[in-house]
Order: structure tokens, then C-alpha cells, then sequence
């Protein structure tokens, strides 16, 4: 459990830990961070433990979702209006940037913001002042920039959807985020973190059975996914929680469903051919069954439905042990 000035982050893996001495190392100076990770795995929770763990912690920490907003509201929300800079203005605005001087702006999905906003946004960065629209003075801000992206900035750079100079200016400290699947250590400091969150007057314990299907199960949305999935539980339960009272999706017993919801990368990676996709199946198939029969190859060739010789010549392709 890493716990400064009252935000708590959960966990008790090694790489997490990492992580989170990295941004203790960072936290007083004023470079721009962006966290990169999968949609769930807590970047807001980050965002807000790098503004609490900063000089700037007494000041204002302002954070927007970018996605959510169409680009024309997108620009007065960020930079702000004067009064009658369009029809509908009939007060003067001040943007998120302005109300976020002297403290931390956390900008969620940079990934999906137009261009026409990078070019604007990149103006900011570079000059430390901003034009509010319709207005003709600059206006100095200091601001700690925090962003977050669900998928490879570098990657959109490449194929023209987003400017090279706002990626670099942005990405000074880069930190991935693992998912939760890369990270099942956490799963039950967390069940038992959320437990205590939502129900702290009953008091109640998981079963082994039910905390290894928790542990085995992918997570495709990542600590939102169990943080509600144990929020519906705990409403319901009183005592112990059972193998019974998970969804059925995940007491799932079925290892080819589990591994296409594992293998999630394949689908948000959208580079990868078809047959690339196959073959990451493929191989994390052979290497759950072998590992759920023990290395007991006929065991594991007859759960998959293949005879043992197919089962052999897959495992010399994909040079498995």
C-alpha cells in the first residue's frame, strides 16, 4: 500500500512499486508526465498521486476527459471565452488552464484530441500564455502538465494523426501503467481494499476458491472492472463471498473464452495482421493448457481437442517448454 498525503494507491507488486518510487523521484520538479495505459487501469488515480506527492499539492489539481467533448466546446473549456466572443458567450470564461495556474492540469485521452486542439494545446506549452478566445491579451499561466493515453502516442504519430512536436513536448516522463492482468499479485489487496470501501459495516471474506477464479480471470477493464464487479457482490453477500456468486463469466471454466479476453492486445493493437493475431492465440492456448495440466502434454492435448502429435509439432513451432 503506497500511501502520501492521503491518496492511496493499492498494491503490492513489484513492478507497480517501481512506478511509484519513479514518480516519488519526479514528483517536485515540473516536467510533463504521461501515463500510458489501458482504459480502467487507474491513470486518474496516478495523475492525482503525482499532484499530491508535488510542490504544487496545496494548490488546484483540474482534470478534463478529452473524449468526451466535441473539438468546438473542447477550445472555450480549456482556453476560455471573453463575453460575446460567439452568440452564445455571454459571459466571459475562464479556461481550465487559467483555473489550473500554479497547481496541475491532468488531460485524460490526449489520444483522441483533433488536431486544430494539438496545435493550440502545443502553443500553450511552448509560450507558458494563452488567448482566450475572442480576447486580445495573452494571459500567463504556470501550470504542471499531466496526460494520459489509452494507446501508443508514437504510434498515431506515425500514421499523421498526431503532431510530433506535442508528442515530445508532452512525453518527457513516460509511464506505463500495467494492466491488471500483467499484475494478479494486486487482485486481492484490492478485492479486499474495495471490500472495506463499500461495505465497512458487514465484514466479509472470499473464499480460495472464489479469490483463484478472481486471480485467474483477465480483467479486461482492468481495477474499474473489479472495483465494480465487488461494489455489486458486496451488496448482496453477507459472510463469504463464494465460486457461486461471481458471474458466470468469470467462474468460466471454458480457457478459450478466458484466452480471447486475455488477449486483448491483439484487438487494441489494430496493427496486427491476421495471422499474427492467430499465432498470439494460438501460442497463449498451448501455454494455459500445459500449464493447467502441469506440463503433462497428453493431459493438456486432450483439453484442447488436438491429437498429441498435432499437439507436439504446435509446441516445436512455438518453441515451448
Amino acid at each position: 500500500m503506497h500511501n502520501k498525503n492521503s491518496l492511496t494507491i493499492i498494491t503490492q507488486n513489484e513492478t507497480m512499486r517501481e512506478i511509484l518510487a519513479r514518480i516519488d523521484m519526479i514528483s517536485d520538479s515540473d516536467s510533463s508526465v504521461l501515463l500510458i495505459g489501458e482504459t480502467g487501469v487507474g491513470k486518474e488515480i496516478f495523475a492525482e498521486y503525482i499532484h499530491r506527492t508535488s510542490s504544487r499539492a496545496l494548490k488546484t489539481f483540474v482534470k478534463i476527459g478529452l473524449a468526451a467533448l466535441p473539438s468546438e466546446l473542447l477550445s472555450s473549456e480549456l482556453f476560455g471565452h471573453e463575453k460575446g466572443a460567439y452568440t452564445s458567450a455571454s459571459t466571459e470564461k475562464k479556461g481550465l488552464f487559467e483555473i489550473a495556474d500554479a497547481g496541475s492540469i491532468f488531460l485524460d485521452d490526449i489520444d483522441d484530441v483533433p488536431i486544430d486542439i494539438q496545435t493550440k494545446l502545443l502553443r500553450v506549452l511552448e509560450s507558458r500564455e494563452l488567448m482566450r478566445i475572442g480576447g486580445t491579451t495573452p494571459i500567463q499561466i504556470d501550470v504542471r502538465l499531466i496526460t494520459a493515453s489509452k494507446v501508443d502516442l508514437k504510434e498515431l504519430v506515425n500514421r499523421g494523426i498526431f503532431r510530433a512536436d506535442l508528442f515530445y513536448r508532452i512525453n518527457v516522463v513516460p509511464i506505463r501503467i500495467p494492466p491488471l492482468r500483467e499484475r494478479r499479485d494486486d487482485i486481492p489487496p484490492l478485492v479486499e481494499h474495495f471490500l472495506k470501501y463499500f461495505q465497512p459495516q458487514k465484514s466479509i471474506s472470499v473464499s480460495k476458491e472464489a479469490m483463484r477464479a478472481l486471480v485467474n480471470y483477465p480483467f479486461p477493464g482492468n481495477v474499474r472492472e473489479l472495483k465494480n464487479l465487488i461494489q455489486r457482490i458486496s451488496l448482496f453477500v453477507n459472510g463469504e463471498i463464494n465460486l457461486n456468486d461471481l458471474p458466470s463469466e468469470i467462474k468460466n471454466e471454458n480457457p478459450v473464452e478466458t484466452l480471447i479476453k486475455a488477449c486483448n492486445k491483439c484487438y487494441i493493437d489494430g496493427q496486427m495482421s491476421l495471422d499474427q493475431i492467430v499465432h498470439c492465440l494460438e501460442h497463449n492456448l498451448l501455454n494455459e493448457a500445459l500449464n493447467k495440466a502441469k506440463g503433462n502434454q497428453s493431459l493438456a492435448a486432450k483439453e484442447l481437442g488436438l491429437s498429441l502429435s498435432t499437439f507436439r509439432d504446435k509446441i516445436k513451432k512455438y518453441n515451448l517448454k
